[in-house]
């Protein structure tokens, strides 16, 4: 990592400048890793989950991991925005090292999406306040930091001589404003999956697919840079699956990077660009689907894939 990189990254004020610069490198044909863990290492008490691990998810990947139960692919995957703290090692995303307490871990989990095994959905709220809740918080709160900075600067421009009083920041929405373009994101959002006349049930009416799916859309309400879901069909029904997979593989075309943590060999062979086969806390082997289903090399794979094909 390039020193000024990280320098930068660790002030949120400088968040939207180093995305300027991902994104001139990504005009120049470079490649660009979103996602960088090194040495990873995740432990409970004695128990070793995550072994010394280190890999890169770059712009644009659709990352498959799989694996037995118990193979520390979950906790692999929340240890990417650090909903699970390592042990020891460093999570960079976009430079920025999320393990590191200096850095705003909320600032940059914005921008990771994050998809659960039980959808976690808020039942006390309707459909639209489940998607629009933190679009409008994160909102509202950048607009509150904002009116503080500038009620800041016109205190201290008072003291400060004509020539050198500082420019007010722009503020260039309302908190109506905030509410209102969330709800028609929602709404647009909802209609993109089929769900739209849903914007005013509840969770605990919808059905398992239904659920998942709106819980995918609350994710990509945030446009996130890239996507991590864990093992998203897991707990529905068999006929559901088919329309949470078709989901994701909407937003796989669409050029989302994604990472999945996933049991649907099928699926992770037609929509994964990389697959991660995973064993006792260790990336065991990797490469193409092709590769992967169609030529494996690691014994433990081998096993694995005769007993799940």
């Amino acid at each position: 990592m390039k020193e000024e990189v990280k320098r930068q990254l660790l002030a949120s004020d400088a968040y939207a400048e180093e995305d300027v610069s991902v994104a001139a490198r990504l005009a120049r044909g470079e490649r660009v890793a979103l996602i960088e863990v090194e040495n990873l290492t995740k432990k409970f008490g004695d128990l070793v989950v995550l072994d010394d691990i280190t890999e890169k998810v770059e712009q644009g990947e659709k990352v498959a991991i799989i694996g037995p139960s118990g193979s520390g692919k979950s906790t692999f995957l929340r240890c990417l925005n650090v909903l699970e703290d390592p042990t020891s090692g460093a999570v960079y995303f976009e430079g920025a090292n999320l393990v590191d307490k200096k850095v705003d871990i909320n600032l940059h989990r914005r921008r990771m999406g994050m998809v659960f095994q039980q959808f976690n959905l808020f039942n006390n709220m309707n459909v639209l306040k489940n998607i629009t809740l933190a679009p409008v918080h994160i909102g509202l709160h950048d607009l509150r930091k904002t009116k503080a900075k500038n009620a800041l600067l016109r205190f201290t421009n008072l003291f400060r001589s004509a020539a050198n009083k500082k420019t007010l920041l722009p503020v260039q929405t309302s908190a109506k404003k905030i509410r209102e373009d969330a709800k028609q994101n929602a709404l647009r959002l909802l209609a993109r999956i089929g769900l739209a006349d849903k914007a005013n049930v509840y969770p605990s009416t919808l059905s398992g697919g239904q659920r998942q799916r709106i819980a995918i859309v609350r994710a990509l309400a945030m446009n996130p840079k890239v996507m991590l879901f864990d093992e998203p069909t897991s707990a529905l029904d068999p006929e559901m699956v088919g329309e949470v997979l078709e989901l994701i593989k909407e937003l796989a075309d669409e050029g989302m990077t994604m990472v999945i943590v996933t049991h649907e060999m099928g699926f992770a062979r037609e929509v994964a660009t990389r697959v991660l086969f995973m064993d006792g806390g260790k990336i065991q082997e990797q490469g193409t689907p092709q590769q992967i289903f169609g030529d494996p090399q690691n014994e433990r794979l081998k096993d694995f894939l005769s007993k799940v094909l």
